[in-house]
């Protein structure tokens, strides 16, 4: 009587048999759009990412979606095909009365944890790989975010080259292509937050605190850099351009900028004393 019926029985595991390569299709085929990288879809709407950084954060997003997609599948078909599934078929039938299913409850409370333990560990991982510090980096750019623009130092013969911007003059931040680079990242007002979509990577510019982190380019070309925090009234003119050129172009720009006195100098341009000293320290003497 009800589900129990043999013939309901020996259908639901044909259908179930049926049913078990197209769930397992439908797995593998979202597994597979998630390896891929060619089209924004299938980098789940991440622009394309050219930094080797950069693909370990991708992995991880693209897992993380592919993991709640599956999780959404099942979920809702659990909800709307449980209802179907086991709906009463005749006016004489009585449904088997079930209180509790204590493997069921036990699947529930023990899969979401596994999911979260699998979902933290990997992103301690990949974090770890995006923070890593090379000790040695093949170039060191000091990155100042004032009110309201960039500028971009990087060493060059014993000195210091550097590039300012203007609301109206957007500046440059040309680095070699496979190489380690470090961002030294200052501020000497407000914080803000220095990023580039197409490399991941993105961290805060604190007055007072030295942040830093490393990117490592695999593609030549031109991308768009931005600020990320909402620092202020024109917070929306910190933009600048970064321009990801051969070895040999490298250094002819760090030549030709170091024959200009107007982007020469003995230090770093940071702007002031805030981009070294929490503001904090100087007993109130700020407004």
């Amino acid at each position: 009587m009800g589900w129990w019926h043999p013939e309901r029985t020996r259908g639901a595991q044909r259908r179930t048999r049926r049913a078990t390569p197209l769930a397992g299709f439908v797995v593998l085929a979202l597994a597979l759009s998630g390896c891929s990288t060619d089209t924004q879809w299938e980098r789940f709407g991440m622009p394309e990412i050219t930094t080797t950084q950069g693909e370990h954060i991708l992995h991880l997003w693209q897992g993380a979606w592919i993991a709640a997609l599956v999780t959404g599948v099942i979920t809702w078909a659990l909800i709307i095909g449980v209802p179907i599934w086991f709906r009463r078929r005749s006016d004489d039938e009585v449904p088997v009365q079930t209180r509790y299913n204590l493997p069921i409850e036990i699947f529930y409370t023990i899969f979401p944890v596994i999911m979260v333990i699998a979902f933290f560990s990997q992103t301690v991982r990949v974090q770890n790989i995006a923070l890593e510090h090379d000790p040695n980096p093949d170039v060191v750019v000091t990155v100042v975010g004032q009110k309201w623009q960039w500028t971009f130092n990087q060493p060059y013969e014993g000195r210091n080259v550097f590039v300012s911007g203007t609301g109206e003059d957007i500046p440059d931040l040309v680095i070699p292509v496979d190489k380690t680079i470090e961002f030294q990242l200052r501020s000497p007002d407000v914080i803000h937050n220095f990023g580039i979509p197409a490399f991941a990577m993105r961290m805060d510019v604190v007055p007072g605190n030295k942040n830093s982190y490393q990117v490592t380019p695999t593609e030549i070309g031109d991308y768009d850099g931005k600020c990320y925090e909402l620092c202020g009234a024109y917070h929306s003119r910190m933009l600048f351009n970064v321009k990801v050129v051969s070895e040999a172009d490298y250094e002819a720009y760090l030549a030709g900028l170091a024959k200009d006195p107007d982007h020469v100098s003995d230090e770093p341009v940071e702007g002031g004393k805030y981009a070294k000293q929490p503001i904090n320290d100087d007993e109130g003497e700020h407004e």
